[in-house]
Order: C-alpha cells, then sequence, then structure tokens
C-alpha cells in the first residue's frame, strides 16, 4: 500500500507514545467493551456479497437533493452557526472560531476509483468556498471520514489538525508539519485559548486505511467555548462511554451524533435511531443533530430511512438541516423542513 492515499503507519516516537497509552493492548487500541465488528452469525464474505450484489430498496436517491449554499466567506465572526455538507462533515463557527470536522469533498468515500460516489446534489462545496479554518478535528481514519484529496487542498487553509493518537502519521505524509498537528489519548483536554477547550472522549468503533486495523485511535470531542458546547460524536456503536460523558460533561447544548449507514450485521460499530435517540439522552443533549446519512451508500437501508425513523421517534428538540443550511447555535426554537420527503 505504497500510494499515498493510503496513509503511514505510526512508527518511531510515535509509535511508542502511542504504546504508552492505556487502550493499546495486544499490538491495538481497544474498545471500553469487547467490540466485534460483525455481529453472531454474519460473516465477511457474506456481508460483502450481500452488499454487493444483494439488490436493496432505494440506496441512492435518483433525485437530486435539494440544498442551500450558504456563503461561507460572508459570515460573520459573532455568528455562532453550523453548516453540514452531508455524512459526517459539518462547519462550525462559534465565538468567532472556525472548526472543520472530518471534510469529504472529493465526491467519494472509498480508495478505490468509482468506488461509492457521492449522491447527485449532496457534493455542492469545494474547498475554494471556504475561509481559514482555526482548527480541523477527524474523529477517525475511515475514508468517508479522512478524505486524502481533500486534506491535501485543504492545507493551505487549516492552523492546526486535532485528532486521535497515530493519525498525525497520515498528516505527516500529507505534508502537514508537525507543529499543525495535536494528537490526543481519550480523556485528554486542549486549552485552545480565549476560553476555549477541547475534550478528548471514546467512541465505540475501529481504524484503519489498509489492511493494517486499529493502529490509530478513533474518538470523539465535546468542544467547550465562551458560551456552550457541542458534541462531536464521530462514528459509534452503543455503550457506556455516552452516559460517562453525559454524567461529565452535561448538560451538552448541541449533540451530533451518527445515525445512517447501520445495519444489524455490525451494530456493535453503528447504532440504529432509537440508540441514537437514548444516547442523545445519556449525554443530556439540549438539541440533537443527527448525521452519517444522505451522502453516500455504506449500509443496506433505504437512503432516507435513518432520517425518516429518528423523525418519528425523537422525543428531544431535532434538527435536520439540509445541506448546506445554516443552523444558528444559539437559537434552539429554529425549525427544519421534511426535506427529504417526496425525493425518489
Amino acid at each position: 500500500m505504497k500510494h499515498p492515499l493510503f496513509g503511514e503507519k505510526p512508527s518511531g516516537k510515535r509509535l511508542e507514545l502511542i504504546k504508552q497509552s492505556p487502550h493499546f493492548k495486544d499490538g491495538q487500541f481497544q474498545n471500553i467493551h469487547n467490540t466485534p465488528q460483525l455481529s453472531d452469525g454474519y460473516s465477511m464474505g457474506g456481508v460483502l456479497y450481500d452488499f454487493m450484489f444483494k439488490k436493496r430498496l432505494r440506496p441512492r436517491p435518483v433525485d437530486s437533493l435539494p440544498s442551500v449554499k450558504t456563503d461561507l466567506l460572508a459570515l460573520t465572526p459573532n455568528q455562532d452557526v453550523l453548516v453540514w455538507f452531508g455524512h459526517s462533515s459539518y462547519f462550525i463557527q462559534a465565538g468567532g472560531k472556525r472548526f472543520l470536522v472530518d471534510p469529504v469533498f472529493s465526491g467519494s468515500a472509498s480508495p478505490l476509483p468509482g468506488g461509492t460516489k457521492a449522491f447527485k446534489g449532496a457534493d455542492i462545496y469545494t474547498v475554494d468556498d471556504f475561509p481559514a479554518i482555526d482548527y480541523l478535528f477527524i474523529s477517525h481514519d475511515h475514508y468517508d471520514h479522512l478524505d486524502y484529496k481533500t486534506i491535501l487542498a485543504l492545507k493551505s487553509k487549516v492552523g492546526k489538525v486535532i485528532c486521535g493518537l497515530g493519525v498525525g502519521a497520515h498528516f505527516e505524509r500529507w505534508g502537514y508539519t508537525p507543529d499543525q498537528i495535536v494528537e490526543t489519548d481519550w480523556w485528554q483536554d486542549v486549552d485552545l485559548g480565549d476560553g476555549f477547550i477541547v475534550h478528548t472522549a471514546p467512541t465505540r468503533h475501529f481504524s484503519g486505511r489498509s489492511f493494517s486495523r486499529n493502529n490509530t485511535l478513533w474518538q470523539s470531542y465535546i468542544l467547550q467555548t465562551p458560551a456552550m458546547k457541542i458534541y462531536i460524536g464521530g462514528d459509534s456503536g452503543y455503550d457506556t462511554h455516552f452516559a460517562e460523558i453525559g454524567k461529565k460533561f452535561g448538560p451538552i447544548d448541541f449533540v451530533i451524533l451518527e445515525n445512517g449507514q447501520y445495519d444489524l450485521a455490525w451494530k456493535y460499530i453503528h447504532m440504529q435511531p432509537e440508540e441514537v435517540i437514548q444516547a442523545a439522552k445519556d449525554l443530556q443533549a439540549k438539541r440533537l443533530l443527527p448525521v452519517h446519512s444522505s451522502k453516500f451508500t455504506l449500509g443496506n437501508h433505504p437512503w432516507d430511512e435513518p432520517l425518516r425513523r429518528i423523525k418519528a421517534i425523537a422525543d428531544i428538540p431535532l434538527a435536520t438541516p439540509m445541506i448546506g443550511q445554516l443552523v444558528d447555535l444559539r437559537n434552539d426554537k429554529q425549525e427544519f423542513s421534511e426535506w427529504w420527503k417526496g425525493i425518489n
């Protein structure tokens, strides 16, 4: 795996630091509890066969998705806002600082040419649409969260990168300097100055960009600004860590959790919508933004099922913006349309 898009394995001093982590055992990072990648009764061969050859109901929209292209360059510093770009990519501006999370703007979430293409209308932003980014957050190194082409294109706009242990090796291979990269373990604090702190926390997932698995750390973040707390969830199966995070940091003003690409075959590493709602309650969320949908097909469910299901059961305030729509982080009464309805 010599092509740079596969990234780089941790080595040298970075690897020695990884080995000191209490979450690195038997040559790999470990979840809090045992986490099989597949549920009992499923095999990797069977899962891959079903994904590639079994007929699925509406895995991609035929129509182009509706969107609103907010001009990010025109935002004023006093606006506390979020813009979602589909799947798990989003921009946050809060307290005058700008944050970008898991950006994927190459039109693909796969290392294979032509693989896992974005839905029509879901890939409306390019790196040129962005202002300078103070902090780039990476939750883990899977291709649908860490995109080689996007990271290269962003290089001149990014101040600092905050990521899990080992993920910095990818960034250094791609030309980022060591002083740009802040690698963290779970339950650490990063002081950003001006009253901003990032707290790192666990998720229940895994990592890897080639044949090596779990040699970099997956994690979530609590972004604490002078005015609010925002939970940046990454990918995760349901587990006790949500309640632990809620106990330490709750209530949390705005919670962003994955809701999509789930399947009973991999129930330990991705949540069903009912579990997403429970996780939000565990976190003591005041408002929830469900992500990880509406851009790529990585599961077997209809493309709009995650939003339909969570909207039907949500008993906490829910933000469901269109791609590109401005979310006001200070207005918990903001209303959103059920934009996915009627799309073929």
